[in-house]
C-alpha cells in the first residue's frame, strides 16, 4: 500500500475587519499578524505588524505534542499539515470564519487544530483535537508557545523606557515578566505550575497571549530557543487516550492592542500586560476616570487636561498648604539672607540664629515640601497611565497636534512646558545656600530637556499640572500680603 503523499507546505492568508493572520501549513502556526485598525508609525501607508516571520524578524504563535515518558514522536509544530477548504476572508454579514489544520498520522496520533476568528475581535478561540488512530493507549501532552526574538520594536525611544519580552500570569503569583536576559543568564523565577492563567510575549502597546481555561492543570516555562530567540509557554498533560477516542483542548489566542477593558473581558489578570508597574493599584482608577471623561469629551488631548483638573482640585487643601508654607519662606527670606552675610564667618552661630528666625515666624522649611511628595505617586502613576495607553496611539489634538503618543513636530508644546517650569520654579523661594539655589534651578530645567522628546499627550498633562499649579500659588501668596515675584537664577 502507497502512503498518501505529504501534503505541501504553504502560507495561508485569512482576513477579518481588524485581523490579517498568515498561517504556516508547517505545524499550522501562526507566523504573521497584522491589526486592519492600527497604523506602522514609522509607515503610516502600512498597517502594524506585531507577529511576524522574515529574515530580520521571528515572532511566532505555536503548538504541538510531546510524547511524554512513553516516547517516540508525535505531530508538532514542525509538522507539514492540510488545511481543509473554505473561506478566507470575513464576508459582510458574515460573523466568523473558521481554518482547520489536520496533521498526518504520527506515533499514532492525528492533531487536529481548528482557529475560530469572530468580527470586531483580535482573540482566536484554538481548539486542538488529539485523536488516536493507533492499537496502543497513548498519553501525549499539549504546549502552547510563543517564540520571539530578543531585539526591541522597531520606533522604541531611548528616552523612556517600556518593556518588551515575556510574561505569565497565575491567581498565585499574579504577574510576573521576565527579561530576556534574565533567560539568558538562566535565572528565570517564575511560577512553575498552575490551573488557571496565561502566558504573553509584552511591549510597548501590543501584546500577544495563550490563555488556557481555568482548572486545566499547565506546566509554565521560559527559555532559550536559539541565538537571540526566546520562548514563553505551558504544557498540560492529556491523559491516557484509548484507542479510536480522541481528547479535545480549547484555548484562546489573543494578539492585539494593550485595551484594558477589552482584555479584562477576555481573561482575568490580562489586562496587566498592561503594565503599571509598582502603582497599579493607582494607575487603574487614574485610566478608568480618564476613560469615562473621554466617553464625554470625545478627545483625549482634552481629556488628559480635564483630568489634570479633577486631581489639583482633589489636592486642593494639601497644595494650598504648601504654597501658603512657600509664601511665609519667602515673606522671611530678607531676614534669612541679611543673617547669613552677617555671620557667614560664624557657621554654627548662623545656624543657630536661622532656627530662631524660623521659630519665631513660625515658619517650617520643610512645610512645602511634605504635601507636594504625598502628590507625587498619584502623578506618577498617571504619567505610567498616558505612556501605556494604546488609546494615545494616533489619536489627535488640536491643529498640529495629530498624534498624542508621538512628541510634538514643532517642539511648541516642550517650550511652553519649559517656560511654565521656568516662572514655577521662580516663583518658590529661593534657598539661602548658594548651591541649593542651583540645584533647584537645574533639576526641573534637565527634566524640560527630556521632554523634548517624549510624547505629546504626556507634555500636555505636564503643562496643565504646571498652570494649574502657577495659578494656585499666585492666588495664595496674594492672599497671604506676599506679593508673586519671580526669583530669577543666579550663577
Amino acid at each position: 500500500m502507497t502512503a498518501a503523499p505529504a501534503a505541501p507546505r504553504e502560507r495561508l492568508v485569512v482576513t477579518t475587519d481588524v485581523l490579517k493572520l498568515t498561517f504556516d501549513t508547517e505545524g499550522g502556526s501562526l507566523v504573521k499578524t497584522e491589526f486592519l485598525k492600527h497604523v506602522d508609525m514609522s509607515d503610516k501607508t502600512r498597517k502594524f505588524v506585531l507577529l511576524d516571520s522574515n529574515k530580520d524578524r521571528t515572532y511566532m504563535a505555536q503548538t504541538g505534542l510531546i510524547a511524554g515518558a512513553a516516547g517516540g514522536t508525535l505531530p508538532t509544530h514542525k509538522t507539514v499539515m492540510s488545511v481543509a477548504p473554505g473561506e478566507r476572508t470575513l464576508q459582510d454579514g458574515g460573523k466568523e470564519l473558521v481554518v482547520r489544520f489536520e496533521s498526518p498520522e504520527l506515533g499514532g496520533v492525528k492533531l487536529v487544530k481548528t482557529f475560530t476568528l469572530t468580527r470586531g475581535a483580535y482573540a482566536v478561540d484554538v481548539k486542538h483535537e488529539v485523536i488516536n488512530v493507533g492499537t496502543l493507549p497513548v498519553s501525549p501532552q499539549l504546549y502552547l508557545q510563543l517564540v520571539r526574538d530578543g531585539n526591541k520594536p522597531l520606533g522604541e525611544s531611548s528616552f523612556y523606557s517600556t518593556f518588551t519580552g515575556p510574561a505569565v500570569y497565575t491567581e498565585a503569583k499574579k504577574y510576573q515578566k521576565v527579561e530576556f536576559k534574565t533567560i539568558e543568564s538562566d535565572k528565570v523565577d517564575i511560577e512553575k505550575s498552575a490551573d488557571n492563567g496565561y502566558v504573553a510575549m509584552v511591549q510597548h502597546y501590543f501584546a500577544s497571549a495563550w490563555v488556557l481555561g481555568d482548572g486545566i492543570k499547565r506546566d509554565l516555562f521560559m527559555r532559550k530557543v536559539d541565538t537571540n530567540l526566546y520562548a514563553v509557554g505551558m504544557i498540560t498533560s492529556l491523559n491516557d487516550i484509548a484507542p479510536g477516542s480522541s481528547k479535545t483542548v480549547d484555548a484562546t489566542f489573543f494578539a492585539g492592542p494593550e485595551e484594558e477593558k477589552m482584555l479584562e473581558v477576555l481573561s482575568p489578570g490580562l489586562e496587566r500586560v498592561k503594565d503599571y508597574g509598582y502603582l497599579t493599584i493607582m494607575a487603574k482608577p487614574l485610566y478608568w476616570l480618564l476613560d469615562k471623561i473621554h466617553s464625554f469629551v470625545g478627545n483625549w488631548g482634552w481629556s488628559i487636561m480635564a483630568l489634570v483638573l479633577l486631581l489639583k482640585i482633589t489636592f486642593y487643601w494639601l497644595n494650598a498648604k504648601a504654597y501658603a508654607s512657600m509664601a511665609k519662606m519667602k515673606a522671611v527670606n530678607p531676614k534669612i539672607t541679611e543673617m547669613r552675610e552677617r555671620l557667614k564667618d560664624k557657621p554654627q552661630q548662623m545656624q543657630q540664629e536661622m532656627m530662631r528666625i524660623y521659630r519665631e515666624e513660625k515658619v517650617n522649611p520643610m512645610g512645602g515640601c511634605f504635601p507636594i511628595m504625598i502628590q507625587i505617586p498619584v502623578f506618577i502613576a498617571l504619567y505610567n497611565v498616558l505612556l501605556s495607553s494604546v488609546e494615545m496611539r494616533n489619536a489627535p489634538w488640536i491643529l498640529w497636534i495629530h498624534d498624542l503618543s508621538l512628541p510634538d513636530p514643532y517642539y511648541i508644546l516642550p517650550l511652553v512646558m519649559t517656560l511654565t517650569t521656568v516662572l514655577q520654579t521662580a516663583l518658590n523661594p529661593a534657598p539661602p545656600d548658594p548651591m541649593q539655589a542651583k540645584m533647584m534651578w537645574f533639576m526641573p530645567l534637565a527634566f524640560s530637556v527630556m521632554f523634548f522628546f517624549f510624547p505629546a499627550g504626556l507634555v500636555i498633562y505636564w503643562i496643565t499640572n504646571n498652570i494649574l499649579s502657577i495659578t494656585q500659588q499666585w492666588i495664595i501668596n496674594t492672599r497671604m500680603g506676599v506679593p508673586p515675584q519671580f526669583n530669577l537664577p543666579k550663577f
